[in-house]
């Protein structure tokens, strides 16, 4: 009798982990159509400004070309104009439960929207006048993109430029 109730607990044990195999199989079937993520920086639009900082409106167009729904919870970035960084700025909706989230359906594209802030001490006086005065009209964004389908995750790293 106790070796058959040790057979039915490591017959169990042994399903317990096929079935957790089986999910990790099944959710990492998503990685591919995540990382088919496109991202394109539409606008840098001055929100308001002030002696020591100013207030920008970064506006990404996200791209979904892939099959799958997705939800991004963050995307981080350095923003760049002549070669000159201007910055770090980071989107987030980690805090929201993933039914909340904008999802982006398949062959969809979303703009996204997040407030960077330019400091006057960190780029200088002369480059932080430029961009209050919209004289900059060329920038770069370099930075990474999560994405985040029911079962899987991915990092995606990007560069676009406006």
């Amino acid at each position: 009798m106790a070796l058959q109730s040790r057979l039915t607990v490591y017959a169990a044990i042994a399903g317990v982990l096929a079935l957790m195999g089986g999910i990790v199989y099944y959710a990492s079937l998503d990685n591919v159509s995540l990382e088919q993520v496109e991202v394109e920086l539409t606008d840098v639009v001055l929100r308001e400004a002030g002696d020591n900082e100013a207030k920008f409106v970064v506006t990404f167009l996200v791209k979904n070309s892939s099959e799958k729904i997705f939800v991004v919870p963050v995307i981080e970035y350095q923003l760049y104009s002549d070669d000159v960084l201007l910055g770090s700025g980071k989107y987030s909706t980690e805090d929201v439960a993933l039914p909340g989230r904008a999802q982006i359906f398949a062959g969809g594209e979303v703009p996204i929207k997040n407030t960077f802030i330019l400091n006057k001490s960190e780029v200088g006086s002369e480059i932080y006048q430029s961009m209050i005065n919209n004289e900059i009209s060329n920038f770069v964004v370099e930075g990474m993109i999560i994405t985040q389908s029911t079962w899987s995750v991915a990092e995606n790293e990007f560069r676009t430029e406006k």
